[in-house]
């Protein structure tokens, strides 16, 4: 793929998926041992999270790719947008804005499941993204780098590492595929591994993210500008990626997994690229991008979680009856018309399959609000055993 840039021929590749990136003052030993970790790790989390993943809803999914099509949106329309439109705005240098870009069109990444599963979010939805993104990157990168890199004078030959694609692809769908099975065999055991999964996920990514930070030290420089777009552009993904889920009348559940998708790129892969593309000289200026972009994306992600579990922790606290006289104390209590509105309001499942709470045919009797749901079916018993 060209590009139009004034740098001489591509880089011989001096680093692989998962390698850190160029300039590293460590032992080569040590970067491979990161590395073999690393995608040990990441292996087993995926086929951790494989094991949420139901073979009827995955079908669903790919039959009606609804929500799958407004992630590719997503991924390959709003986001090389957004990098090319922060690049423009900020007024970045060529070497710079390519960065950004590059950044902005690698899609997906294991983050993404890890955050969707940690705010219930549809885990069937965000591994078929990942792995159709991942699959998509093959056509789309090459074809958003071409449209969006004309705007820079540069003669220059961007590598895109298929091989990088290939590899993230085999990672991501042989432990989901092992998942899904254990799934399906031993669901009981497959929640228990489930549990394990996430909590080993949330220290794997503190143990990379502080290890990538403080090997690829010399990679860091000092420039707010950069800093700045960041933080700014997961930010970005994040929000825009919720609002066209909306709008595509996506089911809250499924906005919030097509939001952390969206925000979420594979930041190996932007690195890859850039060691494949790019001198050792202007590496030491384009890799502090993806490692702060990196660091950002954990802790908006990490933010956006604690701020959907404390909203959660809330409406579950707002709907439970502590009373033991609960049912007497609702069939004393006459309704309104605000009362019986808020009674039926739906409510997103653990599916994200919108749920009436039951009781459509009670208009004009007591109202049940604040009572559990377990209070308010053997209710609704009792009124059909009288009638």
């Amino acid at each position: 793929m060209s590009a139009n840039s004034s740098y001489s021929g591509p880089s011989p590749a001096n680093g692989s998926e998962g390698a850190l990136p160029a300039g590293l003052q460590v032992p080569g030993l040590l970067e491979l041992a990161f590395t073999v970790v690393s995608a040990v790790m990441m292996g087993l989390l995926m086929f951790s999270l494989g094991c949420s993943v139901e073979i009827r809803k995955l079908l669903a999914h790919l039959l009606r790719p609804w929500g799958i099509a407004v992630g590719l949106l997503c991924q390959f329309g709003l986001m090389p947008l957004t990098a090319y439109l922060l690049a423009l705005g900020f007024s970045l240098p060529p070497l710079h804005a390519m960065a950004v870009l590059i950044m902005g069109c690698c899609p997906g990444g294991t983050i993404s499941n890890i955050f969707t599963f940690w705010a219930d979010g549809d885990m069937d939805l965000s591994i078929s993204m990942t792995t159709c993104s991942t699959m998509a990157a093959l056509g789309m990168m090459p074809l958003c780098l071409y449209v969006y890199s004309w705007s820079w004078s540069l003669e220059r030959r961007l590598t895109i590492p298929y091989h990088s694609i290939g590899i993230t692809l085999v990672c991501l769908i042989v432990p989901v595929v092992f998942g899904i099975y254990v799934n399906y065999r031993w669901p009981k055991r497959s929640k228990i591994i489930l549990k394990i999964g996430a909590a080993v996920g949330g220290a794997l990514l503190l143990v990379v993210a502080v290890a990538g930070v403080v090997l690829a030290k010399g990679s860091w420089h000092s420039d707010v500008t950069l800093l700045t777009i960041s933080f700014l552009f997961p930010l970005i993904g994040h929000a825009t990626g919720f609002l066209l889920a909306l709008l595509a009348h996506q089911s809250w559940q499924r906005c919030r997994t097509i939001s952390l998708e969206t925000g979420a790129q594979n930041i190996q892969l932007c690195v890859t690229m850039l060691q494949l593309s790019f001198t050792t000289e202007q590496l030491v200026q384009m890799l502090s991008f993806p490692l702060a972009y990196g660091l950002f994306q954990l802790l908006d992600g990490f933010l956006l979680v604690a701020v959907y579990q404390v909203y959660k922790r809330q409406q579950n606290k707002a709907r439970s009856c502590r009373k033991p006289a609960c049912v007497a104390a609702c069939r004393e209590k006459p309704p309104s018309p605000r009362e019986t509105s808020t009674f039926l309001e739906i409510d997103d499942g653990p599916e994200g399959t919108p749920g009436i709470l039951g009781l459509k045919e009670l208009h004009g009797t007591p109202s049940l609000e604040g009572c559990p749901l377990s209070v308010a079916s053997k209710y609704n018993a009792e009124l059909k055993t009288e009638s």
